[in-house]
């Protein structure tokens, strides 16, 4: 029996790389996000490759949505909460408190709802890992992120906090905390302004989702008598979130 792996926001970016890796890697994978349209597309991808791949397209930030579509599922080995977002770009007097709650209810709420329907199953089955997809901004906040650090420094005590309470249960849990990462975040967080998500990469060359995906494969990888903490990835461009040497 393959293992399976749960993917949030398998729509795009370090999402999608993880499943087309961990796919390539034999697991049989449950894909879920919002945009239904990107998952047949990402399902049918998997599938001409000889993969396995079922989709879930429901919103993470609707608790009751999260059981309707998680509750009948059978067995997880392995979780990697993956959906998040940022929204805005402003000093904290100026934010949009939509923003924030979109935020808040993504990175955070979304990711509690969907963990603890998945822990459980883990606990029953009597193991299993957690990857949680945090960020340098959870250690090192910045001017006009105050919102979207503070939701992914949650991420990183969540991880902390969840290796104890499933310590005794033989769940794992990791958190992988990147630096730049250019996929759809920067569009997303200008709102779809592209010139606006374009100037946040000039003169670097930033992560790629399929280098966070060659982690999180990386990490399923190991012995079951080893967890990884957390990894902290780095562009080479990159020292932390205050230095960056920009190429002209």
């Amino acid at each position: 029996m393959k293992k399976q792996a749960l993917i949030t926001g398998a729509t795009s970016g370090i999402g999608k790389a993880t499943a087309l890796r961990l796919a390539a890697d034999g697991w049989a994978i449950l894909a879920t996000g919002r945009r239904s349209e990107r998952l047949d597309a990402l399902q049918k991808e998997i599938g001409a490759a000889g993969g396995q791949c079922r989709t879930l397209a429901f919103d993470l930030r609707d608790e009751q949505a999260c059981h309707d579509a998680l509750d009948a599922i059978d067995r997880v080995d392995l979780l990697v909460n993956n959906a998040g977002l940022a929204a805005g770009f402003e000093h904290i007097d100026r934010g949009a408190t939509s923003d924030w709650n979109t935020m808040i209810d993504t990175n955070i709420k979304g990711l509690l709802y969907v963990t603890q329907i998945i822990a459980r199953k883990m606990i029953a089955a009597g193991g299993g890992h957690i990857v949680n997809i945090g960020s340098i901004a959870g250690t090192e906040p910045y001017e006009n992120g105050a919102v979207y650090c503070a939701t992914k420094h949650a991420v990183h005590a969540l991880s902390q906090a969840m290796r104890a309470d499933l310590l005794a249960d033989g769940i794992r849990v990791s958190e992988i905390r990147p630096g730049m990462v250019e996929t759809e975040f920067s569009i997303v967080r200008f709102h779809g302004d592209r010139t606006a998500a374009d100037n946040v990469y000039r003169g670097v060359e930033p992560l790629t989702g399929d280098d966070i995906a060659e982690a999180i494969a990386w990490i399923t990888q190991l012995p079951a008598r080893m967890n990884v903490n957390e990894i902290v990835l780095m562009p080479s461009q990159q020292a932390c979130q205050y230095y960056v040497h920009r190429k002209r």
